[in-house]
């Protein structure tokens, strides 16, 4: 029997997300929200909407069963229908297009999945012109303090330079240590439900456990799950790096392809972000190879075995909250790093339609001069594209360092 939930009127949870859900759910025949499991999106779509929606889980195996043998039957329905962990069935991509092409209702499916459904090899359809696609990602700082809100990201983008400092401090978020909020990480159980890190451990191995055992084969095959935990491993203990496929199997033992192909499944589930490097330039030569970072810092540092954060999870931790803000937006954007081959290096380059912030993040709580020398380099390079560059740091005043960097508490942006 096909197992059909309606939708309950419970508060909605305070994620940055809503509103652009919301949004694309007004314009768009259907939209889906991906995210690694357990970043709250069945309860996120769940809290959305009211009693006219209807909502079936392909966790349910009779639901799954049913599915997969008449997907036409169930997505006939007029009503509005949302899809909970539709990647177990990607099939039935194609049954959705059928269903958009007859009746192109806006909202009409609401779909959601652990995995990059866009990655995955065996969904053949995209919904091109048909759906819009969200990133549901781990909670961020505001989010956790009961904000749905991320970092000020617009106000250096719509405002000028010289009202920077103003839009900063009229936010009015306190003081915080960045390590604790690293080590309990932003997915909803351990971030907020639980106090100390001994049962952040457990849950962390039960994450695991659950991702190995049963999400990763639902996406392929892996001969030696042992292997695959120990490449995990070792890209946690790279965190921050540029990304070398080869070096990277040598040290755990496992050839290159299957490296490749590894690292392409943590991506698949969300795990893994490759940070592209920037490439649009003039006279320098730049690095091209991506940078490694994680889905969340609090399993990176858990798989990792360690139990103090270094700058690389505090890096980590600035990106997630910008990609949480890009994912949002209405208009392009995209976040890359920018690094020469003689060593001139900027963290962050965010690029928007008006224009380029370069980002340089340093855990010290007193930032100096020579921390903005990377920025100075990008933006003489880029010219008027370049906007002035912010230095996030660990420390409490805020000032301009030079004439074109603004030194700012990092929490004070977050």
């Amino acid at each position: 029997m096909i197992i059909i939930h309606v939708m309950n009127n419970r508060t909605p949870l305070p994620r940055y997300l809503l509103r652009a859900l919301t949004d694309r759910l007004a314009v768009m025949p259907a939209v889906v929200v991906t995210g690694a499991r357990q970043t709250g999106k069945s309860t996120l779509v769940q809290d959305l909407l009211g009693e006219d929606r209807a909502w079936i889980t392909l966790d349910d195996l009779d639901t799954l069963h049913m599915l997969r043998q008449n997907p036409d039957a169930l997505l006939s329905r007029p009503a509005p229908l949302t899809i909970d962990e539709v990647q177990r069935a990607p099939k039935v991509f194609s049954s959705i297009k059928k269903a958009i092409d007859e009746d192109r209702q806006p909202g009409r499916f609401l779909l959601t999945g652990s995995a990059n459904l866009l990655m995955m090899d065996r969904v053949s359809e995209s919904l091109a012109g048909r759906a819009v696609y969200l990133n549901l990602r781990p909670m961020t700082r505001g989010e956790q303090r009961g904000k749905a809100s991320c970092g000020c990201w617009d106000a250096f983008f719509d405002r000028p330079p010289g009202e920077w400092e103003k839009s900063i401090h009229d936010r009015g978020p306190e003081p915080e240590p960045w390590a604790p909020l690293a080590m309990r990480g932003g997915f909803p159980t351990p971030a907020v439900h639980m106090s100390t890190q001994a049962e952040r451990a457990i849950w962390f191995d039960g994450y695991v456990q659950t991702y190995l055992e049963r999400d990763l084969g639902q996406l392929s095959n892996i001969s030696s799950l042992p292997d695959y935990r120990r490449l995990m491993r070792a890209v946690c203990h790279r965190s921050g790096q540029i990304l070398n496929q080869t070096e990277l199997g040598r040290d755990v033992g496992l050839p290159q392809p299957t490296v490749h192909r590894y690292l392409n499944l943590l991506e698949v589930s969300h795990l893994l972000i490759r940070l592209p490097a920037w490439s649009v330039n003039r006279t320098k030569r730049l690095i091209k190879s991506p940078k490694v970072f994680w889905g969340d810092v609090g399993l990176s540092l858990h798989l990792a075995d360690l139990n103090e954060p270094t700058g690389p999870h505090f890096e980590n931790l600035i990106l997630l909250d910008i990609m949480t803000w890009l994912d949002a937006r209405s208009g392009t954007g995209s976040v890359h790093y920018w690094r020469t081959v003689r060593g001139d290096e900027v963290d962050f380059v965010i690029e928007t339609g008006a224009g380029l912030l370069p980002v340089e993040v340093k855990s010290t709580t007193r930032p100096r001069l020579a921390h903005t020398h990377g920025i100075s380099m990008f933006r003489s390079e880029y010219g008027s594209r370049a906007l002035p560059g912010l230095l996030l740091h660990d420390g409490e005043e805020t000032k301009w360092l030079s004439g074109d960097v603004l030194s700012v508490p990092w929490w004070r942006v977050l």
